[in-house]
């Protein structure tokens, strides 16, 4: 289901100033000559509010409410969380049938609340606020709800769809704050009516908190040797990046000797098992923490990336950690900082981190101009001798990434929210300026063809991508195509008609090179697909029909814009065949179980040990064996243990690989 649209812009009075973003509300131009009135205004930044529905005295919700002053007007957004019941006995002990009753609202004192994900329950869309000052007691607040129902995927639903949306409004009247808030003065009271109708629904409580509209900590810890990213050596930090969100920011420097990882590199389930074993305790129900980690190297991106994602999410916490590499030497042609080593490079090496972290909050990348969600290979190639890389780094999120961060539902910015991605794949999306502008590609083809098109249940599923350019033009294409770049996702359906999603396993790393592809030319590329967001993509016998999905961000076409992303579209099926044995049947249950096997089969290496002990058990089967033995010959070569894989590619008809797998043993056997 569709999400909620998001605030548009409140236009301001013609005849007044509008207000500045600290806050502070100018006087109209002109004043009658009247006694003295005092002003009042709707102060940028957080509000606390408290919902109380009429004739529910055991429901009650609570959040906030996010009034930003912009050119053109206002825009404010909200949500709202269901507050806590416990049941406590009464006399008497121990036997009484207990009493249900609801905990008190968050502490104003405290800020910025933060509450359980659990207790999630609306988005609200605020349609009319005051603008600007008025003299009288009350305004008139606007709003519609859209209820968030989580599913299993971790995704969720909004209802009721935004073309249907139910309009409220309430009459807000300035009251003495009770204790607790930081102003007296900024507290408002109201009843809520449904548009249309003079029943009251409930009644609002709001009271401003803080000029920030969220608040988050970032803790960052390094192995031996690496530096932390904290600073970009010339004036922007942490502090600075979150006062440009709008966010309060709190850093925790926390270990500065995370043991190394196993091999000369971290893959990304690694780093997720590093964060849960060295951060500091914590709860995400009471406090917005995500987790860098500065290692050395790392398998999947020479720079950084948001690993904290579909299979390399271990526990099953969406976007709470990134790692940052310390020890890659910066490539050539890198303009001032071309051959040094990342770490000492603090411009490009801070600005990654913040790159990083803008996917966490759930930010795709975005090319419209050379702000932190484009990649630090299209700023540098941007550079030019007046203005070389880094220097031409813009510091600040782009315009409508800044929207996002501001008034996004919560669910789609918190940690442990709705994993990486699902904010961006709502259709219709939120505004017409928003995420994207999808345009199909009626020139460009996608052929897709199994390699066989009989597999055996546990063994991957191998897919040849045929991409035809049939225009008279170059068209730009990803440079990579494959579980490792970022421009893949597609759907398995599977012969009952469930429906599981996959997606490139990289999605969140700080490049995304394009290439052209020219007329009438092909590019040809294999998949192998075995696990995706949902589980094994293949778990049954049967017809499976796979469709898989190229997307790319197009270059920018202009800078109020949406991002143009091309979008094709191919699909097959397979037939998946059931166990032979009591043997086959042991080794599959292995493999489809095991999420780290889809790592390994994609990364290679041996330090993925679950998946490595997952794939040698099929490779040890008589008949997942030959599906199987390619991607334990890669692992192995990675490491330097070659003769396995001369062996298999001697005789390689006894074994399934596709052209892809073939070449990359080969150049891993040199």
């Amino acid at each position: 289901m569709a999400a909620p649209p998001m605030p548009d812009i409140l236009p301001f009075p013609t005849q007044v100033e509008p207000s500045r973003s600290d806050g502070d509300t100018p006087a109209p131009q002109f004043l009658p000559a009247l006694p003295p009135f005092r002003f009042k205004s709707v102060r940028t930044g957080a509000w606390m509010l408290s919902y109380a529905p009429v004739g529910s005295p055991l429901v009650a919700y609570d959040g906030t409410i996010r009034v930003e002053a912009i050119p053109g007007g206002r825009r404010a957004s909200g949500d709202l969380y269901q507050r806590p019941t416990i049941r406590i006995p009464f006399p008497p002990f121990p036997r009484g049938p207990g009493t249900t009753i609801m905990l008190p609202p968050p502490n104003p004192a405290n800020g910025i609340p933060v509450q359980a994900i659990s207790k999630y329950r609306y988005y609200l869309r605020v349609t009319k606020i005051l603008e600007n000052v008025t003299i009288g007691n009350s305004f008139e607040l606007g709003l519609q709800m859209f209820r968030f129902t989580p599913i299993s995927n971790g995704a969720g639903t909004w209802s009721p769809p935004a073309t249907s949306a139910i309009s409220f409004t309430a009459t807000m009247t300035w009251m003495p704050a009770p204790a607790g808030y930081p102003s007296s003065t900024d507290y408002l009271e109201g009843d809520l009516k449904q548009d249309g109708t003079n029943v009251i629904m409930g009644h609002l409580k709001m009271g401003w908190l803080s000029k920030f509209f969220r608040k988050a900590t970032i803790e960052i810890d390094t192995v031996t040797g690496s530096e932390q990213p904290l600073d970009s050596g010339n004036g922007h930090n942490w502090k600075t990046v979150g006062e440009s969100m709008g966010y309060d920011l709190k850093i925790n420097l926390s270990e500065r000797n995370v043991p190394d990882a196993s091999g000369n590199s971290w893959a990304n389930n690694e780093m997720n098992n590093a964060m849960i074993v060295h951060r500091e305790p914590t709860s995400l129900d009471v406090e917005w923490k995500y987790h860098i980690l500065a290692v050395h190297n790392i398998d999947s991106t020479p720079r950084g990336i948001m690993y904290d994602s579909g299979a390399t999410d271990s526990n099953h916490v969406p976007r709470e950690g990134l790692g940052i590499s310390t020890h890659w030497i910066i490539d050539p042609g890198w303009g001032t900082v071309s051959g040094m080593r990342f770490g000492l490079a603090k411009a490009p090496h801070f600005r990654t981190a913040v790159h990083e972290l803008g996917h966490a909050l759930g930010l795709q990348h975005n090319t419209i101009d050379l702000g932190f969600m484009n990649t630090s290979d299209a700023i540098a190639a941007a550079g030019t001798a007046a203005n070389p890389f880094p220097n031409n780094i813009k510091w600040s999120f782009a315009d409508n990434d800044l929207k996002r961060l501001r008034h996004w539902p919560d669910v789609f910015i918190r940690p442990g929210g709705v994993p990486f991605g699902n904010a961006n794949d709502f259709v219709p999306l939120l505004t017409p300026d928003d995420r994207a502008l999808s345009l199909d590609m009626p020139d460009l083809r996608l052929k897709i063809t199994p390699l066989l098109t009989e597999v055996p249940l546990g063994a991957p599923v191998r897919v040849e991508l045929k991409l035809t350019n049939n225009s008279d033009t170059a068209v730009k294409i990803p440079a990579r195509i494959d579980m490792k770049s970022t421009c893949i996702r597609g759907v398995v359906k599977d012969p009952s008609g469930t429906l599981r999603r996959f997606r490139s396993i990289i999605g969140c790393v700080d490049e995304e090179p394009l290439t052209e592809l020219e007329p009438t030319k092909s590019v040809t590329k294999s998949l192998t697909l075995l696990r995706g967001g949902d589980g094994s993509l293949f778990p049954s016998s049967g017809v499976s029909e796979i469709t898989v999905t190229l997307r790319w961000v197009l270059p920018s076409i202009g800078e109020a814009g949406p991002m143009p992303e091309a979008v094709v579209q191919g699909s097959t099926t397979v037939f998946i065949t059931g166990a032979n044995n009591g043997a086959h049947a042991k080794a599959a249950h292995k493999v489809l179980t095991t999420p780290d096997a889809v790592l390994a089969l994609a990364l290679g290496g041996t330090h993925l040990g679950s998946g490595i002990e997952a794939i040698e058990t099929a490779v040890g089967d008589d008949v997942l064996g030959p599906h199987w033995s390619v991607v334990n010959a890669k692992a192995l070569a990675k490491v330097g243990k070659k003769e396995y894989g001369r062996q298999l590619l001697e005789d390689k008809e006894k074994f399934v690989m596709s052209v892809d797998e073939k070449e990359k043993l080969e150049y891993l056997l040199k």
